[in-house]
């Protein structure tokens, strides 16, 4: 083959890559995988793990979902010290009581169902043996993560007055999942003032 003047012939040995005569091409290929693996090891450190994802996005539209009750009683509480109140402590009679809502809720698929007599929160603490506690509540459908719930009673007045309730400073949350049901998950946050 005639060489013209200037022209650039590659090495026998080499890849049509422009390698430097006297590499071998699979140790192109080995150096060049290399960099691509230290590449994406670095890339890793720098992103979020898929299984890391905090409780308060979590989709509880799922047979196996429950809400994180820490959780949302960090969120609530902080939510309070901001505004001036005292934070919340998780309750087991508050959380049964919640519970109970959010199950009733979702077997009627009817947020309305909290207005049932046996489901009053009345009637669910006196169950309980709380018959003189001061209680408020919320009863909501369709927020499929703790974040959505939050918001969504924050920006409500009613809802909101029930998170800042000033004589509150016990709670207990509930969720249950309805998969025929258009809101998929049914919510109960229940506020109370100290066990008498």
């Amino acid at each position: 083959m005639a060489r013209r003047r200037g022209a650039f012939a590659p090495p026998a040995n080499s890849l049509a890559l422009g390698a430097p005569a006297g590499y071998d091409g699979d140790m192109i290929l080995f150096s060049r995988f290399l960099a691509l693996v230290a590449c994406s090891l670095v890339l890793s450190g720098c992103l979020p793990e898929r299984g890391n994802q905090p409780p308060y996005y979590k989709d509880l539209a799922r047979v196996d979902a429950a809400v994180d009750a820490a959780s949302a009683q960090q969120m609530i509480s902080g939510y309070r010290q901001n505004n001036g109140l005292r934070p919340l402590t998780v309750d087991p009679a508050l959380m049964r009581a919640a519970r109970q809502q959010a199950e009733a809720m979702a077997q009627a698929n009817n947020v309305r169902a909290s207005l049932q007599p046996e489901n009053r929160l009345a009637a669910r603490l006196a169950a309980a043996g709380e018959t003189q506690t001061y209680a408020v509540e919320n009863a909501s459908a369709g927020y499929r993560t703790l974040a959505e719930a939050f918001s969504g009673w924050r920006d409500s007045p009613k809802h909101n007055a029930v998170m800042l309730d000033p004589r509150a400073t016990r709670m207990g949350i509930a969720t249950a999942y309805a998969p025929g049901s258009k809101y998929r998950v049914f919510w109960s946050l229940v506020l109370a003032s100290p066990a008498p």
